[in-house]
C-alpha cells in the first residue's frame, strides 16, 4: 500500500498531480451525471495507466465494473447495495470506510484491500458525524485490522503525516490540504518526500 494516498474531485486535478509521481490515486465525483462519470472515470483510468499509478473509483463500482477499473473504495452504505460478488468475479479490490467498530468489524468481515479511519484530525470539507478520531484510535485500529493495510483520513496535512505514519497508518489519505494548495502539483511533490 502506498503511503501517500490523495483523493481528488476531479479528473483535471488528477491530471496535474498524477505525473508528480503519485502510484495511488483515488477519484471521487460528486454532482456529476452519469455520462460526466464514465467520462472522468475513463480519462483518470488512461492517465494512471500512462503513469503506472493505481486508480481508485470512489462510489461507482458499477461504472469501474464496466469500464475495467480494478480498485473502488465504498462506504459502508454502499456495502448494502454493491453487488460483492460480481467485484470479486471481476477481480476488482476494494477499500472500505469505517468510523466506529462496529463498522470497522463488518468491513473486516468482507476481507477488504485497506480499511479507513477517519477524521483522524478535524476536518473542513465533509460534515460528518464522528468528531476527530486522534492517533490512539490509529493505533487501535491498526491492531485490530491485523494485517489489513490502514489508510487514516481527515484534516492531515505534512506536518501530521509523521505522526499518523508512527502511530500505525499504512497510508494517508489527502483531500482538503490538496484541494486548497495554491499549487497542487508542488504541494503533491511534498507530500511526496514526507511520505517516502
Amino acid at each position: 500500500m502506498e503511503r501517500f494516498y490523495p483523493i481528488v474531485g476531479d479528473v483535471d486535478l488528477l491530471a496535474r498531480i498524477v505525473p508528480q509521481g503519485v502510484r495511488l490515486v483515488q477519484l471521487r465525483l460528486k454532482d456529476c451525471d452519469d455520462a460526466q462519470i464514465r467520462d472522468q472515470v475513463d480519462r483518470a483510468r488512461a492517465i494512471c495507466a500512462q503513469h503506472d499509478a493505481q486508480l481508485i473509483v470512489n462510489d461507482y463500482w458499477q461504472v469501474a465494473l464496466d469500464l475495467g477499473c480494478d480498485f473502488v473504495h465504498l462506504g459502508q452504505e454502499d456495502l448494502d447495495t454493491a453487488d460483492i460478488p460480481a467485484l470479486r468475479r471481476a477481480g476488482v479490490r476494494f477499500g472500505l470506510s469505517t468510523h466506529d467498530t462496529a463498522e470497522l468489524d463488518r468491513a473486516l468481515g468482507f476481507d477488504p484491500a485497506y480499511v479507513a479511519l477517519g477524521p483522524v484530525y478535524p476536518t473542513l470539507l465533509k460534515k460528518m458525524k464522528w468528531g476527530p478520531q486522534g492517533l490512539d484510535r490509529v493505533s487501535d485500529w491498526k491492531r485490530r485490522a491485523g494485517a489489513v493495510p490502514l489508510v487514516a483520513i481527515g484534516g492531515l496535512t505534512p506536518a501530521r503525516a509523521p505522526g499518523v505514519l508512527r502511530a500505525g497508518a499504512d497510508s494517508v489519505a489527502v483531500v482538503t490540504d490538496l484541494i486548497q494548495a495554491d499549487d497542487p502539483a508542488a504541494r503533491t511533490r511534498e507530500w511526496l518526500k514526507v511520505c517516502a
